[in-house]
């Protein structure tokens, strides 16, 4: 059957017209899915965002923290995923003081994949929005960068799939790969990977970040908020990115491909 039966399905099958030259062929392409995730707390929808419905427990508590709705994940006493005819809630209960905190900033947030300031009203806000300043954090051999997207395409399943969706990756300081998330947003990924670790209590003290995307100011502002000290992307980063790095104490690792990286801020933890 063409399309996806459940809001739980990453991928569907699709009727697909494919030309070479001058000739086309009926076939089927496996495409991934994206849905209108809503974030619900205490009853009230704070956030509707699109994102791939799958590991969606890990997007939410990954989103709250990177957020600051939440400190920690104990602060969240139970979370449900709902599905509807039109998307997926997924609600959860935060401790009171947490609720009080989230209705003060009464930030009404309406996502879309890849935007990575929405919600934000205004840009005293966007100057007031914290970034912390990172412990430091252990050292990387460079041979860990190649050897972590070596690992990393092996473990992207709905990539291998889709060709669609970004990748996060958390590895060790020798490349090796611990966790993977994948979402068709890649601050969604990068959410998805926080909730994965901070729900299987990892921590980020030694080790680094790998994304398949660029490197944008909100991935850095994610990974600063959780602590991570390195991040490493496979394209380019901004100049947000960079100026957000320096200043919260994040190595920045940009165009890391295969034996080449070029380090953008806090050089002295690649060596």
């Amino acid at each position: 059957m063409q399309g996806f039966e459940s809001m739980a399905e990453a991928h569907g099958r699709y009727d697909v017209e494919r030309w070479v030259g001058d000739g086309a062929t009926a076939s089927e392409d496996t495409v991934a899915e994206e849905v209108p995730v809503a974030l619900v707390y205490n009853g009230f929808s704070h956030a509707v965002m699109m994102a791939t419905p799958q590991d969606l427990e890990d997007f939410a508590l990954g989103f709250s923290l990177t957020e600051g709705i939440v400190r920690e994940a104990a602060e969240i006493y139970d979370l449900e995923v709902v599905e509807h005819a039109a998307g997926t809630e997924v609600r959860m209960h935060l401790a009171g003081e947490r609720f009080a905190e989230l209705r003060r900033r009464r930030r009404a947030l309406a996502g879309r994949t890849g935007c990575g300031l929405c919600g934000i009203e205004s840009l005293d806000q966007l100057a007031a929005r914290p970034v912390g300043r990172v412990a430091p954090a252990g050292m990387i051999e460079a041979g860990a960068l190649n050897r972590a997207q070596r690992e990393l395409r092996s473990l992207q399943h709905l990539f291998e799939l889709t060709g669609a969706v970004h990748g996060a990756a958390w590895c060790r300081a020798d490349g090796s790969v611990e966790l993977v998330r994948e979402d068709v947003g890649r601050h969604n990924a990068l959410d998805k990977l926080i909730g994965a670790a901070a729900a299987q209590h990892r921590s980020f003290a030694e080790g680094f970040l790998l994304m398949t995307s660029r490197a944008s100011y909100e991935i850095v502002q994610k990974a600063a908020s959780v602590g991570i000290g390195v991040v490493a992307a496979v394209s380019a980063p901004t100049g947000m990115a960079v100026r957000v790095a320096q200043q919260a104490g994040v190595t920045l690792i940009g165009f890391a491909r295969g034996e080449r990286h070029s380090v953008y801020s806090h050089p002295q933890r690649v060596h």
